[in-house]
């Protein structure tokens, strides 16, 4: 039997453990998509944050953008040195193995296990930001500074 996901709880200790500042916000709704994450908390799409899990030639890689921005799989295959189609995007059941959160709700940190992590350069010109909290109906709240430096992120241009 697979071991029960992570959620709030185990998010706001990560945080108070390693001195991480920001707020999880629980929501009246839930935020599936940047638009209703955005609406939910009164806030431009772009300052909503994503979270995604890639395999890149087998190995997890967690790469965070702004908003509704895509993702290019071109600069992942780059960066590693393999071909594009080397690059997967992780299924929601590999997402929660590797990262404890489901698709949608999963905090660029606090994770099963600690990933290597990538984050957009856009991300780091945001003065506030809305990440996953844990929960569909939970959001981070958090300067992307402390992500770069709860994470140690890698910064570089993500997008196609």
């Amino acid at each position: 039997m697979p071991a029960a996901g992570l959620g709030v709880r185990e998010l706001e200790e990560y945080m108070q453990a390693h001195g991480i500042s920001g707020e999880v916000l629980q929501l009246a709704v839930p935020t599936p998509t940047v638009e209703a994450a955005a609406q939910a908390v009164n806030a431009e799409p772009e300052q909503i944050i994503k979270s995604i899990l890639f395999a890149v030639d087998g190995q997890p890689v967690l790469a965070i953008a702004c908003g509704k921005s895509n993702i290019g799989y071109r600069a992942l295959a780059d960066l590693y040195g393999v071909g594009k189609r080397r690059v997967k995007l992780a299924s929601s059941s590999l997402v929660l193995e590797i990262s404890g959160y489901e698709v949608g709700a999963m905090p660029p940190f606090g994770h099963r296990r600690q990933l290597t992590t990538l984050i957009d350069r856009r991300v780091l010109g945001l003065s506030a930001a809305y990440a996953g909290g844990g929960a569909e109906n939970a959001l981070l709240r958090l300067d992307p500074e402390e992500i770069l430096r709860a994470t140690g992120a890698k910064v570089l241009d993500l997008l196609e």
